[in-house]
């Protein structure tokens, strides 16, 4: 029933949800003779299909309210925005297209999901024991008992098994993908001679880096006739680019002093009070969750046992001032049994506790009543565990209970009879009790700094020249930032979510307003929209470059690699010959060059001795080589090679697979203008 439980309040956010839609939509649907629009906004579109505001928003809420996500930092709002926008592919890319192909999920196969017999995901976070952790049939029954008679639970229903399909489609769809690798008798021989030959012999080198770039001349048609003919080397995603800058709000010199004084008093205060917890919460502070021992103490704080204040001290950028709330003689560690039951069971309680009070087998009772199956399979045991790591409701019975003593706690509807199994000798304890005054700006400081980004934004306004001037003006550091489409925040600003949404409604040389992001005042400018499908040539030309000066050279010193053999390569280049030693296929270098695959692999598949190669295109050297030696082993065998090369295959295939997949959909991701 916990299941059922847990899913009526996960319901209670979903209902509220849609009841909000629902006067939302009927809003809109008054039309512009209201005072109200008609659209949707466009939040995306997959596959030919638009997702609306609505669409995405619904999905977010169901997601969000079934996983139990949070949101409440950036990092895990992030999380969850990726997980909405995945469901939302999912459900209008893989699932229709794969029915589509000829997949489906017939109803033999959803009727042994929701069985358990083979276990979906999606049913198994709805309907799983959250004690145990097993999948509980019975939850399922009791839902599905009231579906008929409560319409927001067929909704829940509903979407609980759309979930459990997309997943059946999606291991099927892989399953395909599987059987359709295989990595036939020819690669299992290459892969098997590539693992048992090693190559040893000699190589002249001549590095590109030998002939100065000023010497190679590179036009402009060339760069453009390169970049056509590998254009599609260059895509990109639509993205925005600003320049921002950023006033830091620091506390100044006279907000520390005012900062130190106020901790001051309040220490004075802090020392002088009675009721040492009330004070406390007065003044926001926080009280440990556990009592700590000596050990668990730094040497300063120690004062805390002989009930004396530690603090106030200044300790990374706060004041800090801690007293005892509650000192106990309690062992160091303690062995503990128990027994976990429903609070509500009461007359089973009473009996098992006075049961066990009175001699009956302690771990009988835990194997055949205790709810939490992980300790009630040994008989109840837990072990041996610090008194530090008990909470004060079970620290304040135990710090006193005597070896083969048995108490009962009751904490958040859950009883647990606990018996003593062993104790150390008793050592001095205490619950800790801290107020922290952090060192911040006062509010006459932050309004001076907003004051300056407010000269800034003004003086900033109109041109990307001024914004720049104004930069120098007010002595701070101008920042660029490319967000990409789907981008949520920007590498090195702290929640960044506004200043994305505002890039994408704004135009190029808006200026923003004064975003307010942590402890510092944000303004930005957007410089670029580019909403097309290449990286344009400018802005790899530099690239391009380097890639014809390369080829160049390459062709420079491909004539200077002429020779009847290897010494006469050498003495004419007048370089030493290189001797290399064990150069496998899989190799990315060669003796000491790092990154020459294509070496490597010339060296690897050589089939004859002593014979002079063709000169190599290497990553950053032009070489040939000798092969003086093949040597032989028998390390790897054709079955070991065989399941090597099909475990590649397959993880290679599923990642290939969705990727090409979500590439076929054509999507496009405007959630930044929104969320």
């Amino acid at each position: 029933m916990a299941s059922l439980n847990t899913l009526r309040t996960k319901y209670g956010i979903i209902l509220s949800v849609v009841i909000i839609l629902a006067l939302l939509a009927f809003i809109i649907s008054l039309g512009p003779e209201m005072g109200f629009g008609n659209n949707d906004p466009k939040v995306g579109e997959i596959d030919g299909t638009t997702i609306s505001y609505t669409d995405y928003l619904n999905e977010y809420e169901a997601v969000k309210s079934f996983t139990g996500a949070a949101e409440s930092t950036e990092a895990e709002s992030d999380a969850l925005a990726t997980a909405v926008w995945r469901s939302l592919i999912t459900k209008t890319l893989f699932t229709p297209n794969l029915q589509q192909a000829g997949l489906d999920v017939t109803e033999k196969e959803r009727m042994s999901m929701i069985s358990g017999e083979h276990l979906s995901q999606a049913f198994y976070s709805a309907f799983a024991d959250p004690t145990t952790g097993a999948y509980d049939v019975q939850a399922v029954t009791s839902f599905l008992a009231q579906v008929s008679s409560m319409p927001e639970y067929q909704t829940m229903w509903s979407y609980l098994n759309e979930q459990a399909t997309a997943e059946r489609l999606m291991s099927k769809f892989m399953g395909l993908v599987k059987a359709g690798t295989f990595a036939n008798k020819l690669e299992v021989a290459q892969g098997v001679t590539a693992s048992n030959e090693s190559r040893n012999g000699r190589m002249v080198v001549l590095p590109y880096n030998s002939i100065d770039n000023s010497t190679i001349e590179v036009s402009d048609a060339e760069i453009n006739n390169y970049y056509n003919a590998h254009k599609t080397l260059y895509t990109k995603a639509p993205y925005r680019s600003i320049s921002y800058v950023v006033f830091d709000v620091e506390p100044t010199s006279d907000d520390m002093l005012e900062i130190e004084n106020k901790a001051k008093t309040m220490g004075e205060e802090f020392a002088a009070a009675e009721d040492v917890r009330a004070f406390i919460r007065k003044n926001l502070g926080t009280v440990a969750t556990a009592y700590a021992n000596a050990d668990q103490l730094s040497e300063e704080e120690q004062v805390l046992l002989n009930g004396e204040q530690y603090g106030p001290v200044l300790k990374s950028n706060e004041w800090v001032m801690s007293r005892a709330i509650d000192t106990k003689m309690a062992p160091d560690s303690i062995g503990l049994s128990h027994i976990v039951l429903d609070a509500t069971q009461t007359e089973l309680i009473d009996s098992l506790y006075n049961a066990v009070k009175g001699g009956a087998d302690f771990a009988e009772a835990a194997r055949n009543h205790s709810s939490y199956a992980a300790s009630a399979q040994m008989g109840g045991e837990i072990g041996v565990v610090p008194f530090s790591a008990l909470t004060p409701e079970l620290a304040e019975p135990l710090a006193t209970a005597k070896k083969g003593e048995v108490v009962k706690v009751t904490v958040s509807g859950v009883t647990q009879i606990i018996k003593v199994t062993r104790t150390d000798a008793a050592k001095k304890h205490v619950l800790v009790g801290t107020i922290n005054i952090p060192v911040e700006a006062s509010s006459a400081t932050r309004r001076d700094i907003h004051n300056q980004a407010s000269i800034f934004a003004v003086d900033g306004k109109g041109s990307f020249d001024k914004f720049n001037a104004a930069a120098t003006a007010a002595a701070v550091t101008l920042r660029n930032a490319r967000i990409a489409q789907g981008e949520r925040s920007i590498l090195g600003l702290e929640s960044s979510h506004e200043v994305v949404r505002w890039a994408y409604g704004a135009n190029v040389q808006d200026i923003s307003e004064i975003f307010t992001l942590g402890n510092t005042y944000v303004v930005a400018m957007l410089t670029v929209i580019d909403d097309s499908e290449y990286l344009p040539v400018a802005e790899v030309s530099d690239m391009i470059r380097e890639n014809l000066i390369r080829d160049k050279k390459y062709e420079v010193l491909k004539a200077k690699l002429a020779g009847s053999s290897i010494d006469e390569v050498a003495k004419s280049a007048g370089v030493e010959v290189v001797p290399f030693t064990n150069v496998k296929m899989n190799d990315y270098g060669v003796a000491s060059l790092p990154l020459e695959p294509h070496l490597s692999g010339s060296i690897a598949t050589t089939a004859t001795t002593g014979q002079l190669s063709a000169p190599i295109k290497g990553y950053s050297n032009a070489v040939v080589f000798v092969v003086d030696e093949i040597v032989k082993n028998e390390t790897q065998t054709p079955e070991a090679e065989q399941v090597r090369q099909q475990a590649t295959l397959e993880n290679n295939a599923y990642q290939l697979a969705s990727i090409a997949f979500q590439n076929m959909g054509n999507i496009e991701d405007l959630r930044g203008q929104y969320f």
